[in-house]
């Protein structure tokens, strides 16, 4: 059976409207963020410095460029206090954390397909913030000063998850982040004669619902 030229048309069309309403994407996530913190120590000792556990929010906006590559711009806000914690005493201090982030995505399976498998690599900037109200003195004040200022970091991003078609153009989205930065020693910082090595691993599970279009 031959195809008029008319429904040829209408089918090329019709491809190009599916193909463009796959091509962008926004959504929302929520999660908590778990950090590894590093150690301070000095020739008294060691305390462990770094952030409480903490309730991280945002969002993102997606480009499929590719059938297996994506590109998503991320923004989270981190609710973490800093902290310093050793000889049976932690100390917090108010804090948040600001990270902007763009992700290669690589997934297992075509735009389009119900359920999505992927791996993401990427990297932004993630600002550290204290907030709370400083004191004259601070236990533990030996090994780092919790302290209201602001610094920003260079940011590594990977991980990894899972996109859940639930309706047409709707996604559940089930994914993974390591952030990692150096260590903010302006925010947390180590004291006079001490030494906080290392890199800051913040883990991110999340989950939320992306829209395509």
């Amino acid at each position: 059976m031959r195809l008029s030229k008319g429904c040829f048309i209408t089918a090329l069309v019709l491809f190009g409207s599916a193909a463009f309403a796959q091509k962008w994407e926004i959504g929302g996530i929520a999660g908590g963020g778990f950090y590894q913190n590093l150690t301070a120590s000095s020739g008294g000792g060691s305390a462990v410095a770094g952030f409480q556990n903490g309730p991280v929010f945002g969002g993102l906006v997606g480009h499929n460029m590719y059938r297996y590559m994506s590109g998503e711009l991320h923004y989270g806000y981190s609710g973490s206090s800093l902290k310093v914690a050793g000889n049976g005493t932690e100390v917090t201090f108010k804090g948040m954390a600001h990270a902007i982030h763009y992700d290669y995505l690589f997934h297992a399976a075509p735009v389009g397909a119900r359920m999505r498998p992927f791996v993401a690599v990427g990297g932004g900037v993630k600002v550290f913030r204290g907030t709370g109200a400083e004191s004259a003195y601070q236990p533990l004040s030996q090994y780092a000063l919790l302290t209201k200022t602001q610094e920003w970091k260079p940011l590594i991003s990977v991980g990894g998850g899972t996109k859940f078609q639930i309706a047409p153009r709707v996604y559940l989205r089930v994914e993974f982040r390591d952030q990692i930065t150096p260590f903010p020693k302006n925010v947390v910082a180590p004291a006079p004669g001490a030494q906080i090595k290392g890199w800051l691993h913040d883990f991110i599970p999340m989950a939320g619902i992306s829209f395509t279009f």
